[in-house]
């Protein structure tokens, strides 16, 4: 049987890529499991210190596997597909690595809520991204939640009541995704952008993602005593000190990544 989630670890970057080319890499429950199990481990691994979601087959990620959904119609069973979806999300928005979304062909739906929930997103020009479920009655009410922390109301809203597909490269103007190039040059540059995050303090790394969305919850007073409690305590680190002194004496840091 084929594995419907890969894992593939490099130079500290762990490569996670979606195997289901025949459903359009539909999030199954199976596969959100699966891709939660691996964050889980990842997120305890030292060896790793940046992830890349990507996906095999032309499209990215179609959204939920409808069929799937329907065959039990039931209040219990999408409640559960709800709550893993959730789970799964804030699992990568928490994950003390980055997560960079390496995106072609389509992402729809939870698809999209992926690459909205991912830190950065690096998109192929032939990309497109839609949050379609108003059009089968659906509204993509768990998409709406990462895709309105990623872009402004406004465009959000328009492509949840629309439900159009949206290019790359206009995604990239709605801060959806950070970076459009080339199919060709996609899997090359994403991974030139996880090798250069993968060069930093790891530590530094995981304290700066965590205060970044920590503080874009809090009024602004709050946000900047959060932040300066952050830097105090990332001063004391021993990568700061290392980073500081290697700046100073114009050399390369060694991160010990305490």
């Amino acid at each position: 049987m084929t594995d419907i989630l890969l894992r593939h670890d490099s130079d500290h970057i762990a490569t996670l890529t979606l195997n289901r080319p025949a459903a359009r890499n539909a999030l199954s429950m199976g596969l959100m499991e699966a891709l939660d199990a691996a964050l889980v481990a990842i997120a305890e691994d030292s060896s790793v210190r940046v992830v890349i979601l990507a996906a095999n087959g032309p499209t990215f990620c179609a959204g939920h596997d409808l069929r799937e959904i329907r065959a039990t119609p039931t209040r219990a069973a999408y409640e559960a597909v709800f709550a893993l979806c959730s789970r799964l999300m804030q699992r990568i928005v928490r994950l003390p690595k980055p997560v960079i979304a390496r995106v072609h062909g389509v992402a729809t739906a939870a698809g999209c809520q992926l690459v909205a929930s991912a830190d950065l997103a690096v998109a192929a020009d032939t990309a497109r991204f839609a949050t379609p479920g108003v059009n089968i009655g659906l509204f993509c009410s768990t998409p709406m939640v990462a895709l309105t922390r990623a872009v402004g109301r406004k465009a959000a809203m328009e492509m949840l009541l629309t439900g159009d597909l949206v290019p790359a490269d206009r995604a990239r103007e709605l801060g959806l995704v950070n970076r459009v190039v080339s199919e060709t040059e996609l899997h090359d540059a994403t991974w030139a952008l996880a090798a250069g995050i993968a060069a930093k303090s790891p530590l530094t790394v995981a304290i700066g993602k965590e205060a970044f969305y920590r503080q874009a919850e809090l009024d602004l007073a709050g946000a900047y005593d959060y932040a300066s409690e952050v830097m105090t305590r990332n001063m004391l680190a021993n990568d700061a000190a290392e980073g500081i002194d290697a700046f100073l004496g114009k050399r390369p840091p060694h991160w010990s990544g305490t």
